[in-house]
């Protein structure tokens, strides 16, 4: 009988749709493995393919090359120990999502999902079909169950293998960060180690994948919840774990404790992480942006400058006869403590030849919103410009709490190819511009030390767009704002439940219309790193459409 068993777990970046540098990926893995003796080397759900691959899964064509890439990594295998990893299973006119055992240059077994994830960014449930509950698989003598994600978070898959005689449950995920996340994940598997009396290994994937970041933070229990190995967040990293048959079961060798980051720096990463996957997996290597002296292009400038290097960070400061010299001297500071080129591209010629040209068709109306748009759409035509003649992806910069409520200008400002801190509310990106000037790390590419300015993050935020403007002309104070969107957005509170808690019923019934009127310009917007539950894409999918309003 098998005493020890040496189990090498790969948590990795695999590229949606790209099955040879995937398959190269696993190789990898699988030979170190090899050198350090495991037994069996585990990689995560789907990761031949990518995930979270959505409806390019039920293209046969990908799937058949799938499949075949598996059955080409099985061979390329077949010499060394088994090789676990997710992907996608054809057969019989249905698909599943399943995870194969690789050995000895062919499928030895095949787990497939039971529980499809049908909520927030996952639509598994049109897409694939439902596995049955299945039993364990054996390796070198051990037997082992692998609920496949979700699985892992209802209690009959775990239960049915542990009853059907698993020794050890190994869990492979696709699983997106969200904040907090990583607390709410141990506690689940803790209650599966609990109720199964069994180790368990939660494998989850790294990297960025449009919208959403997969952070990793494989972890191994031991029965009853005891933390023996703790990988890295965010980082690729391969870990050999040893276990031990004892006279109670299999237990995991205590092993590396890797410390895991609070959420100030965990949002702050994943915001680098998605840019830097969006731009190399897409083949980007340069950015651009407009640089208008306030926070919010600042921010974007300081995660841009740290997930491609501020070498690769275009800042363009576009003035008006409206910008004040304060934002003048503010973003030339910011270009230059973070170390990106600057450029000076002034729009009141351009404005006013733009006025001319209207001139005639608005003889007689007063100037408004109208105006103002211009100014801003002025700046994403100019952008946009150089954003073609050299070759440099434009990132837009409205946080969360504008993107909510419409503030922010179609074909304008909203112009841009992805948005890093869309999911960020202003009071937050306050918080993360501190955060990061008291904060250095190896993975960050831009300079350490106070980067932001003090000034950008205290001084009054302003579009100026036209004399002495600023953002509480038209809004609430944003400490206000974001509870009201949060309340409303993100807990999906009732108008009534809001006033509730203080708030004049005036203002939130005016947030909530703001809200419902911007729909068309959020279904235009730029993708952008997903942080919560409730991101404006997948997470929230309201009509645009819509003449409904909460009577509270």
């Amino acid at each position: 009988m098998t005493d020890k068993f040496r189990l090498t777990l790969a948590q990795m970046n695999p590229v949606v749709g790209d099955l040879a540098g995937n398959s190269a990926l696993a190789k990898k893995a699988w030979l170190a493995g090899r050198d350090a003796g495991a037994d069996m080397v585990a990689l995560t759900e789907m990761f031949i393919t990518g995930y979270n691959t959505q409806d390019l899964i039920t293209k046969p064509a990908f799937t058949t090359a799938a499949m075949g890439a598996l059955e080409q990594l099985a061979l390329d295998c077949a010499d060394g120990p088994a090789l676990a990893i997710g992907g996608p299973l054809a057969e019989k006119g249905k698909l599943f999502n399943a995870y194969y055992i690789l050995k000895g240059g062919k499928i030895t077994a095949r787990s497939l999902k039971h529980h499809l994830p049908n909520e927030t960014v996952f639509d598994e449930v049109r897409i694939f079909d439902a596995g049955p509950l299945g039993g364990p698989y054996d390796v070198a003598g051990v037997r082992i169950g692998s609920p496949i994600c979700e699985d892992a978070w209802h209690q009959d898959v775990a239960e049915t293998l542990a009853e059907t005689g698993a020794e050890i449950l190994l869990i492979p995920n696709g699983s997106p960060y969200y904040r907090n996340k990583m607390e709410h994940r141990i506690n689940q598997m803790v209650a599966r180690s609990v109720e199964t009396g069994l180790p368990v290994i939660y494998l989850n994937m790294i990297g960025g994948q449009d919208d959403q970041v997969f952070d990793g933070a494989s972890f191994v229990l031991n029965p009853g919840g005891a933390l023996a190995v703790q990988m890295p967040a965010f980082d690729a990293s391969i870990t050999h774990v040893d276990f031990v048959r004892t006279d109670d079961g299999w237990r995991a060798q205590q092993g590396e404790l890797a410390s895991l980051p609070d959420e100030w720096e965990q949002d702050y990463r994943c915001m680098v992480q998605s840019l830097r996957d969006y731009m190399g997996k897409s083949g980007f290597t340069k950015v651009l942006l407009g640089l208008s002296g306030g926070i919010d292009s600042a921010i974007v400038a300081m995660i841009a400058a740290d997930a491609l290097g501020p070498e690769n960070v275009r800042c363009v400061m576009l003035p008006s006869e409206y910008t004040s010299q304060t934002s003048l001297d503010d973003a030339k500071e910011v270009a230059r403590n973070l170390g990106c080129p600057y450029d000076f591209v002034p729009i009141s010629e351009g404005r006013q030849a733009i006025t001319d040209t209207l001139a005639p068709l608005f003889e007689g109306l007063k100037p408004d919103l109208t105006e103002e748009n211009i100014q801003s759409r002025l700046r994403g035509l100019l952008l946009m410009a150089m954003s073609n003649k050299f070759g440099e992806m434009l990132l837009t910069t409205g946080n969360k709490s504008e993107v909510a409520v419409g503030y922010a200008t179609i074909y304008g400002d909203m112009a841009g190819g992805y948005n890093p801190i869309k999911d960020l509310y202003k009071t937050r990106v306050f918080e993360t511009c501190r955060w990061r000037n008291a904060n250095h790390r190896d993975w960050m590419m831009g300079p350490a030390g106070t980067v932001i300015p003090p000034r950008v993050i205290d001084k009054p935020p302003s579009a100026e767009l036209r004399e002495d403007q600023r953002d509480d002309d038209s809004l609430p104070p944003y400490d206000v704002l974001d509870v009201i969107l949060t309340e409303l957005i993100d807990n999906e509170a009732s108008v009534t439940e809001v006033v509730a808690m203080g708030f004049d019923r005036d203002v939130v019934k005016k947030v909530e219309h703001l809200i419902y009127i911007s729909e068309f310009k959020r279904f235009q917007s730029a993708p952008g790193t997903r942080l919560t539950m409730r991101s404006f894409w997948l997470d929230r999918r309201y009509p645009i459409v819509n003449r409904w309003r909460d009577p509270g």
